[in-house]
């Protein structure tokens, strides 16, 4: 990226500080708000400095952005009712920057900024975390791996991360549960998918950590999987991948990782079964050859390898509010560069001739009119025929 797209969409939202100067009730309404996703979040305050600021501006910037009806604030009664059950369930909410909230996260493009935890999160605190994820109709010979290597891992002095899905993300929690384990799920800190695991659940809840970013009793739709993975792959140091197919989740775990600076393990299979394709390609494209535990540890514990990251500071930038004529040419520039097709913000600088400032307004309006997809790396697309 350039120097003027790191100043809009900086990979480094540590900018932003914490949140201890926000109450957790205005967090949680801003992030369930109607097209506030957590790029958007923060955006947002640092633009308006505080979410109640924020709240009180996203109405007119989304009817601006053409959204035909008023959008849906997440209201205070919602908010306390969650926070009352979240409670009484024995979640507690960790926001962003807090000292419970995993520091591996606070440098990534769009962190989560409020995470509903169950259990101890000394599992990413007191140890550094690896990632194991895989298939899901996993081989028996997948299964034991995935169960030994994070075994070792713990012993080792690595906390496991994974997804609670079945198959490989099982048998990596069952693997590393004497020692340190999280599962990051995609739907509410309440919902246990899959039900069969209801059991790991349990001793993860007593024994490691669970943690969403989804509103309590949210069903885990497959739109939340891809949200849930760059989770996963953030608050680790690496990613190991045991069996996973082309065109996956579990690929699509890798590729975070890749965008995130994190190493990437995949453990080799055979050609002809499908379940070892994606692992075998990820090897071929770069990706350390995983036999073992002897080839993981040596590339973590080298020297300059990812360290602790500290919360930094919000940009101070000034709030700007153009003419509503130059407003609206600026609006019909970004149409029509937009497409169905993600563009980089490079490009969209280059061949709108914006300001910096003028663009992230543009984004912003179309983003919470429901008209504006985010996507990896930064780029974004228009959205058709989106709820007006």
């Amino acid at each position: 990226m350039s120097d003027s797209v790191t100043s809009l969409f900086p990979d480094n939202p540590m900018r932003y500080g914490t949140l201890a100067k926000e109450s957790t009730i205005d967090v949680l309404r801003l992030i369930r708000s109607e097209n506030v996703g957590p790029v958007t979040f923060f955006h947002l305050l640092k633009r308006y400095k505080t979410a109640q600021a924020a709240l009180d501006a996203i109405p007119s910037l989304a009817a601006r952005g053409g959204l035909r009806r008023p959008i849906a604030l997440c209201p205070k009664s919602r908010a306390e009712t969650e926070m009352e059950k979240a409670e009484l369930y024995g979640a507690q909410f960790v926001r962003y920057g807090d000292e419970s909230y995993p520091k591996l996260l606070l440098p990534l493009y769009g962190p989560p900024p409020l995470l509903s935890v169950l259990g101890s999160s000394s599992i990413w605190q007191a140890r550094p975390t690896v990632a194991m994820v895989g298939a899901r109709n996993a081989s028996a010979n997948g299964c034991n791996f995935a169960k030994k290597l994070a075994g070792q891992l713990g012993e080792a002095g690595y906390s496991v991360i994974s997804g609670l899905a079945r198959g490989i993300d099982t048998q990596a929690h069952r693997g590393a549960l004497d020692y340190g384990t999280a599962a990051v799920i995609a739907g509410g800190i309440d919902n246990i998918f899959p039900p069969e695991n209801k059991a790991l659940y349990g001793q993860l809840r007593e024994q490691g950590a669970v943690l969403s970013e989804n509103p309590f009793g949210a069903e885990p739709l497959a739109r939340h999987f891809p949200a849930r993975n760059r989770i996963i792959s953030g608050m680790s140091l690496g990613v190991v991948v045991i069996e996973a197919g082309l065109k996956s989740g579990t690929m699509r775990t890798a590729a975070y990782a890749l965008e995130q600076g994190r190493e990437v393990f995949a453990v080799p299979g055979s050609p002809l079964d499908p379940r070892a394709r994606g692992s075998n390609e990820l090897i071929r494209d770069g990706a350390t050859l995983t036999e073992g535990i002897d080839d993981i540890l040596p590339v973590l514990r080298r020297p300059g390898h990812l360290g602790e990251v500290q919360p930094g500071f919000w940009d101070d930038v000034p709030i700007y509010e153009p003419p509503a004529r130059e407003l609206e040419k600026a609006r019909l520039a970004v149409e029509e560069k937009l497409g169905p097709e993600p563009v980089a913000l490079d490009t969209l600088i280059e061949q709108t001739g914006l300001s910096i400032a003028l663009l992230q307004i543009i984004l912003l309006e179309k983003e919470l009119a429901g008209m504006l997809q985010r996507h990896p790396g930064g780029r974004v697309s228009l959205v058709y025929g989106g709820d007006e």
